[in-house]
């Protein structure tokens, strides 16, 4: 208890120094937690895939899109649970600035390799039904204020031309990390009307989504499926959905890259500052550890007080810069929209956050720890603090 009484006044002894201390740890502590959850949105769509699905799309570039005829020869494969299809829309929504991802998909098989998104059994056979019908991600409904019933007109930018579609239902994620910021609509009337402005360009497809039975056999029947195009016009390639999503990461990882790069610099910063404080007291309390030592108090009761004030600190910092990242996130995650559809932090992220505090109060306390325990005592004495 004396212990404890003595780091707690120690600490409050220079109470502007001790604040401005705490409030950089907390800026820091919510810049590399911030950052990191950055990061981690980055990956949100790889990290979410599911272990059984498998992406097939054609071996020269997503670009070209591959026959409608493959999806049978697919669902014939050795291993493969269910097949659907999806194409990317790339429409636009009033003005370009309203950026949004919208996808075409084959209807129920679609919806169930994704059993994810949650909607009400009467909102999932209403869409179903509707050729015009569009399935609304409830992020997605809350920027745009759409609703079940609701007309939304479409632009067409690879698909020319003025599309409308009507909400019919609106679906939550199964978990927090689940994409809600997603719109989906038939592929069916899609192409039935490209087969009247571009037959050439009717019954195409982007994608093939593949769930498979065993998911240690995605290799296995990702090679089956491949084979059975090699030498055709469409050949394919076929992986996983995470190393789908994974390439997608890649084409920006130089900017990942710098984003983890910035946040450990920030820390390595705070570090420095942290270590400066502590040196500083150190030094105006050198008669003071000269005094104590001469009591007969040990080295590890100096150094108990030195890592004790600085792990207070730190801890203060760190406890402030947890609590205020959350409503950061959320502040943030609202502030841009679709452009992060998952942007959560994640309890690693706050794990990350505290071990680095801790290391910052450790690294800072060390030097001023063997300055204190080596001091001359008649030294100490004539210091002035």
């Amino acid at each position: 208890m004396v212990l404890l009484r003595l780091i707690s006044r120690n600490a409050r002894r220079h109470r502007l120094r001790s604040i401005l201390t705490v409030l950089g740890l907390m800026v820091a502590t919510i810049s590399f937690g911030f950052l990191q959850t950055v990061v981690d949105a980055w990956y949100a769509g790889a990290e979410g895939a599911a272990n059984t699905s498998l992406v097939t799309r054609n071996a020269t570039s997503l670009v070209f899109p591959l026959p409608l005829s493959y999806e049978a020869r697919i669902r014939a494969t050795e291993g493969v649970q269910r097949v659907a299809y999806a194409n990317w829309f790339g429409g636009v929504y009033q003005d370009p600035k309203n950026f949004f991802a919208q996808f075409a998909i084959s209807g129920a098989s679609y919806l169930d390799i994704y059993s994810d998104y949650l909607m009400p059994e009467a909102d999932r056979a209403a869409f179903l039904r509707d050729r015009k019908g569009a399935l609304i991600g409830r992020k997605l409904a809350d920027q745009y204020g759409f609703k079940v019933g609701d007309i939304i007109p479409i632009k067409g930018t690879i698909y020319p031309g003025q599309w409308e579609f009507v909400v019919r239902a609106i679906y939550d994620g199964r978990k927090e990390t689940t994409n809600t910021a997603t719109m989906f609509f038939h592929w069916d009337y899609v192409n039935e009307s490209i087969k009247k402005i571009a037959p050439r360009r009717a019954n195409q497809v982007g994608v093939y989504v593949v769930q498979i039975k065993q998911p240690e056999n995605a290799a296995l029947v990702s090679g089956q499926i491949d084979s059975q195009f090699r030498n055709s016009l469409a050949e394919t390639l076929t992986e996983t959905e995470k190393a789908f999503q994974l390439g997608f990461v890649s084409m920006s990882e130089a900017i990942v890259v710098a984003v983890r790069i910035v946040s450990f610099v920030v820390i390595v910063i705070i570090m420095a500052v942290m270590a400066n404080t502590m040196a500083m007291a150190a030094r105006e309390r050198l008669a003071e550890y000269a005094t104590l030592k001469v009591l007969g108090f040990g080295p590890g009761f100096l150094a108990a007080l030195i890592f004790g004030e600085s792990l207070l600190l730190a801890a203060a910092g760190c406890v402030l810069g947890v609590l205020l990242l959350f409503p950061l996130a959320a502040g943030f995650a609202k502030a841009m929209g679709t452009m992060f559809p998952v942007f959560q932090v994640a309890p690693l992220t706050v794990l990350q956050q505290v071990l680095a505090a801790l290391a910052v109060g450790l690294v800072a306390a060390i030097a001023p720890t063997l300055r204190a325990t080596r001091v001359n005592i008649v030294e100490g004495l004539r210091s002035i603090g």
